[in-house]
Order: C-alpha cells, then sequence, then structure tokens
C-alpha cells in the first residue's frame, strides 16, 4: 500500500509541475506575441515612411534621418548595380574577344578552303588544256570541212596571141575571181 500511494504522490506532483510548466509557457507564449506584434508595427510604419508615406506624424528630426537612410540606402543601391554592370561590362569582352578569335579561325579555313578549290579548279583545268591543241586541229579541220564551199570554179584567163591564137609556153596568170560564199581570209590566201 505504502507503494501505491508513493507512486501516486509521485504521479500527482509531476502533474502539478506540468501544468505549472504549461501555465507559464502559456504566460510567456503571450508575453512572446505581445513583442513580436509590436515588432511587426514598428517594421510597417518604417516600411510606410520609406514609402514616402504616413510622413505628416514625423518631425524634423525624424524626417532628417529618414532622409539619411534612405541616401545610405541609394548609395548601396547604385554601387551594387554599378558592380554588377561591370561584370556584365566584363564577361560580354570576355565573348567578344572568344568570338573575334572563332571568327579569325574561321576566316584562315574559308581561305585554306578557298586556296584548295582554286588548285582543285586548276588540276582539272590542266588535263583540258594539255587536250586543246589537238581539240583544236580537229575541230578547226571540222569547221573547214564543214564550212569550205563544195567546189570552187577558179577559172584562169589563158593569154591570147594578136593573132588570137594561144600562146605556147605562157603560164597562166592567177586572177582570184570574187565568189559569193567564201570569206575574205579564203580569198586573200587563194590570190597569194
Amino acid at each position: 500500500m505504502d507503494k501505491i500511494l508513493e507512486r501516486y504522490e509521485r504521479y500527482s506532483y509531476a502533474e502539478k509541475v506540468l501544468i505549472s510548466a504549461e501555465s507559464e509557457t502559456q504566460g510567456n507564449w503571450c508575453h512572446e506575441y505581445r513583442k513580436l506584434k509590436a515588432k511587426v508595427e514598428t517594421i510597417q510604419k518604417c516600411q510606410k515612411h520609406l514609402m514616402g508615406e504616413d510622413l505628416e506624424t514625423l518631425n524634423l528630426k525624424e524626417l532628417q534621418q529618414l532622409e539619411q537612410q534612405l541616401e545610405s540606402s541609394l548609395k548601396h543601391i547604385r554601387s551594387r548595380k554599378s558592380q554588377l554592370m561591370m561584370e556584365s561590362i566584363s564577361e560580354l569582352q570576355r565573348k567578344e574577344k572568344s568570338l573575334q578569335e572563332e571568327n579569325k579561325v574561321l576566316q584562315k579555313e574559308h581561305c585554306s578552303f578557298l586556296q584548295l578549290v582554286e588548285k582543285q579548279k586548276g588540276q582539272r583545268q590542266q588535263p583540258q588544256w594539255d587536250q586543246t591543241p589537238q581539240q583544236t586541229s580537229s575541230s578547226s579541220s571540222s569547221f573547214m570541212m564543214r564550212e569550205a564551199p563544195p567546189a570552187t570554179n577558179i577559172s584562169y584567163p589563158v593569154p591570147v596571141a594578136a593573132g588570137g591564137g594561144r600562146v605556147e609556153g605562157a603560164a597562166p596568170q592567177p586572177q582570184p575571181q570574187a565568189r559569193i560564199g567564201l570569206p575574205p581570209w579564203m580569198l586573200s590566201h587563194l590570190s597569194s
């Protein structure tokens, strides 16, 4: 029985301690809540002042403090902005350099490609030039065969003696007669 009573007292004491601790905690929470609520209100009021609202309640000294705070904030903002801009500029300069180097490499490759193409064209045309004289002679002979008139009747007058007879042993004098259809260079060749 003593053991049971002892256990009962122990549990009841522990329960009292828990209840008292809980009530203290509740009191602490209420106190903490009031503190946090006051902080939130102060921060909201400060934010309104920074946004330019509710300035009627501020006196001259508070307005000057607010102005100094805004100026220092602006300095920090501008310094951060210029730092970001400088970083951006340096990054763009690095990109520009890399693109210029890449462009130079591509230009060199393009030039070497063009030289290679020119060499290949030269190698292709060289065999054609070697064959050109043979082709020219065969094509010119075929041209002559096609373009030459069928038969030219060029007659040479025979010298006549005073009595109307022929002169023996006289060589005929070539005198080309113009024939329609012969080019002038052929006529000059025939007359010489």
